[in-house]
């Protein structure tokens, strides 16, 4: 009676070890391939990642399928979207709470259907009315997974990130999505939501960077935000040693003083340590760096 006993824990132990090995390995192979894609190594070439989409380009609105279409015509690079929720639930792409600055609609978009978001048009940075339509968050995915375009997905407050990532799951478009977070409780709802996708986290100086260490997200989930200011090169060799690639919001100032003093400052900033531009300019940043298709 005692053997048999000793047999049946045995075997429980052996089921119960089986059973988490294959829980591990089913992990592993779920994993987005911008887990490793992102992983840093020295001998990269810089990424560009496009402001809401495209911004400041003449007919051609931000958060619009269109206008991505247009500039990876053109470039190599990857897209910064914002996802906003209408009054019926439905995910689609705005920036502002508002349609007033890019749209031909009035008040928040909350206040609208989807259907009815259909009768307005987008307009660009200079108020030109185009006839191009808010996109639906689903048909961008399905474009960028189909494309082989990677975006980084901006989550507006009143989205909820397992919303996004539930669709992101539905489409099967891990292997394209990165998911944005600014804050430590962000990332692990974003983590938790999804330990297999890659966040865009904010690492800003040490401070942050010791909460995302001291967080049970691995490094290999992170893409360092580093903020709009430059950093320290010291601070960019500590994430790069951590494996870690650093991205550097040009979009606003650094932007500016480029366009006023000369593109050469955005080689400079990529010998400083930056992997990834995220920019309102990504055709000067192209030529600057020399990156083509």
């Amino acid at each position: 009676m005692y053997n048999m006993k000793y047999v049946v824990i045995i075997c429980l132990f052996l089921v119960s070890f089986s059973c988490k090995v294959m829980t591990e390995k089913q992990t592993e192979t779920n994993k987005s391939a911008l887990i490793s894609r992102f992983a840093y190594s020295s001998n990269k070439t810089p990424i560009i990642s496009v402001h809401r989409g495209g911004k400041s380009i003449e007919n051609y609105p931000e958060n619009c399928l269109e206008t991505i279409k247009y500039i990876n015509d053109s470039i190599p690079a990857i897209y910064e979207i914002d996802v906003a929720k209408t009054k019926d639930n439905v995910l689609v792409l705005m920036h502002d709470n508002s349609l007033n600055r890019t749209s031909t609609g009035e008040g928040d978009i909350t206040n609208y259907t989807y259907q009815e978001l259909q009768q307005i048009n987008l307009e660009d940075d200079f108020g030109n009315e185009t006839t191009f339509k808010i996109p639906l968050f689903k048909d961008v995915l399905i474009w960028a997974k189909t494309n082989h375009v990677i975006l980084t997905i901006d989550i507006k407050k009143s989205v909820s990130v397992n919303q996004v990532v539930a669709l992101v799951k539905e489409t099967q478009a891990e292997d394209v999505a990165i998911i944005i977070t600014y804050d430590m409780e962000q990332a692990r709802a974003a983590y938790n939501a999804s330990p297999n996708l890659l966040l865009s986290v904010s690492a800003r100086n040490d401070k942050e960077l010791d909460w995302l260490l001291h967080s049970e997200i691995p490094t290999e989930n992170m893409l360092a935000f580093t903020g709009i200011q430059l950093s320290s090169e010291i601070f960019y060799k500590k994430l790069h040693d951590l494996g870690i690639t650093c991205m550097l919001g040009t979009l606003g100032n650094l932007d500016n003083q480029a366009q006023a003093k000369g593109d050469y400052l955005y080689q400079k900033w990529v010998d400083l340590g930056v992997d990834v531009i995220a920019t309102d300019r990504p055709f000067a940043v192209a030529a600057s760096l020399n990156i083509t298709k």
